[in-house]
């Protein structure tokens, strides 16, 4: 079954409406056995990718997951890198600000935990938060010190829009590639997911009062996810609106982004030069004489 994942990518300049964007579509896959056959064949594509990545050691991949409570980012960050080399792929969840990294610019605290050349960074959630929950929320603004705080908040999350595209082109430009996930969940699959999370013991500690508080906010969410979307979408940092409803086939969407933007990427072995090559013939003479 062939997978197109054109229609989930937000095109650069395009103005996003949400309500137009599917929270379920048909699957990809025919049952549970074909799901985790597929999901298989992505991760280990993916385990081949990573290890080009890693042996070139020139270029990094950057993948961000934003989403309103319970759209299974977690999950799909485990079940589509389960099969990634830990050396080569690092995970960094960023909650509520410190003391210290309110001391900052808002990019700050992000920017220390971007992946170093080689590696796969995955950021649950990132400096998106500070044009979402703090637009939901502007009150957090008063601990953040915003210098020439406009009147018009409006402008401030048009600065910020612009500062983040900056950074993804500064990015871009140095070899890491950013790819920027929305994990699209109806209003009622997370009403689904809340009862879920209360009714099996198990699942108790993943919900919090914090959670139906937010769920009251929903519509300002998701007019400040389409302002963003709309905004920071670009060819070299693109947007995907992921349908989330069905968790496993959002992350064979995933897998499969991932798996065709790496492929994208052209990644190679290093290759030996001359002098490179003489080393290592030197190298093997001397190993084969010792089983002489």
């Amino acid at each position: 079954m062939a997978m197109n994942t054109a229609p989930f990518r937000v095109a650069e300049g395009e103005t996003v409406k949400l309500r137009h964007r599917p929270t379920w579509v048909d699957p990809f896959y025919d049952s549970k056995p074909d799901y985790e056959a597929r999901l298989a064949a992505h991760v280990k594509e993916l385990d081949r990718l990573q290890q080009r990545l890693y042996a070139s050691n020139t270029r990094a991949v950057l993948l961000i997951f934003q989403a309103m409570d319970a759209a299974g980012k977690d999950g799909v960050i485990r079940h589509v890198m389960s099969g990634i080399n830990p050396q080569g792929c690092q995970v960094v969840s960023f909650k509520h600000p410190s003391a210290q990294e309110l001391q900052h610019d808002f990019l700050w605290r992000c920017t220390r935990d971007l992946p170093e050349r080689g590696r796969i960074g995955i950021f649950n959630r990132s400096y998106y938060e500070e044009v979402l929950i703090v637009r939901v929320h502007p009150e957090i603004l008063h601990a953040q010190g915003v210098a020439d705080m406009p009147k018009d908040l409006g402008k401030l999350w048009h600065r910020r829009y612009q500062s983040i595209a900056g950074l993804e082109r500064h990015l871009s430009r140095n070899g890491t590639r950013v790819v920027k996930f929305f994990l699209h969940m109806s209003k009622e699959e997370q009403r689904n997911r809340f009862l879920a999370r209360i009714q099996e013991p198990r699942k108790n500690w993943k919900f919090s009062t914090a959670d139906i508080q937010e769920r009251a906010f929903w519509d300002d969410y998701m007019t400040a996810y389409e302002d963003c979307l709309s905004a920071t979408s670009t060819d070299r940092a693109p947007w995907y609106v992921v349908p989330a409803d069905d968790k496993r086939n959002a992350r064979l969407i995933v897998s499969r982004i991932v798996a065709d933007t790496m492929a994208g990427m052209k990644l190679r072995y290093p290759k030996s030069d001359d002098s490179r090559q003489e080393e290592l013939d030197a190298i093997r003479v001397a190993l084969e004489r010792e089983a002489e």
